[in-house]
């Protein structure tokens, strides 16, 4: 039978046309045989593409946070390279030689204004060594560690600076209040010429600090008829709340330190 058939299908055209419409019926049965097959693969298809997608979302999610957190950081580096060129253009203005230092540290005692900075006596620091930004006079050296040093702010109560006014040469002495953005020149006459706007740089007077450099703008002169000195204010020309990097001038007329004994005598 079988040899039959061979024969006949390969000399009988009938039986070719009989073996398609064959496969035209067997179709349906093939598609619904393959059809558990082919929903199991769109059904891990599904799956698969989920898995992925979620995989995807929390990698850009943490490729975005990287990205937002290179943004802040270039930010920062941005506002940082402004400061540094404004300290380099002060440090350009300045005569003496500088050392550039950083502040590491606040005192956090609201009754003294003082910070910290990375430079200390094996770095060439030395007591009383004028601190500068770009803005102008910061304050001074008060005490010093090995590799540290600490700076008496111009706005402490114990702070005062001999100034004089740029515009005309007037002189005096700026006191420190206690107040971050604020100063008070001392025993200032009546008929002394200063009004407000007037520049206060340093008067090179006592050798603390070199003669010419910016450090307050009047900002309030207050007249009483009655009384004989008139109260000025002034605000620092340096940023002492903002400042970070530094300068430590080498001022030649460098004040001579006292022995303890001598102190004691």
């Amino acid at each position: 039978m079988a040899l039959l058939l061979i024969v006949a299908d390969l000399n009988w055209s009938k039986m070719r046309e009989g073996r398609a419409w064959l496969s035209l019926v067997v179709t349906p049965l093939q598609w619904l045989v393959d059809l558990p097959s082919r929903a199991a693969d769109n059904l891990s298809t599904v799956f698969v593409s989920r898995a992925t997608l979620i995989s995807d979302n929390e990698r850009l999610r943490s490729e975005a946070l990287l990205l937002e957190r290179k943004v802040q950081q270039n930010a920062a580096l941005m506002a940082e390279n402004i400061r540094l060129r404004e300290l380099l253009s002060a440090s350009r203005r300045v005569q003496e030689p500088v050392k550039l230092a950083e502040l590491i540290g606040v005192n956090p005692d609201p009754f003294q204004h003082e910070v910290i900075l990375n430079r200390g006596s094996e770095d060439g620091v030395y007591s009383g060594q004028p601190v500068l930004d770009a803005g102008g006079v910061m304050g001074q050296v008060v005490s010093l560690s090995h590799y540290t040093s600490r700076v008496m702010l111009i706005t402490d109560a114990r702070a005062a600076i001999p100034v004089e006014v740029n515009r005309n040469g007037f002189r005096a002495i700026a006191l420190g209040k206690g107040v971050l953005d604020e100063l008070e020149l001392e025993h200032v006459a009546d008929t002394a010429d200063v009004r407000v706007g007037d520049l206060l740089v340093t008067s090179g007077l006592a050798g603390r600090f070199p003669r010419g450099y910016p450090v307050a703008e009047v900002t309030e002169v207050i007249r009483d008829p009655g009384q004989q000195f008139v109260q000025v204010r002034a605000r620092p020309a340096a940023r002492l709340d903002k400042s970070r990097h530094l300068l430590l001038v080498e001022h030649e007329a460098r004040p001579a330190e006292i022995p303890p004994e001598a102190a004691d005598e």
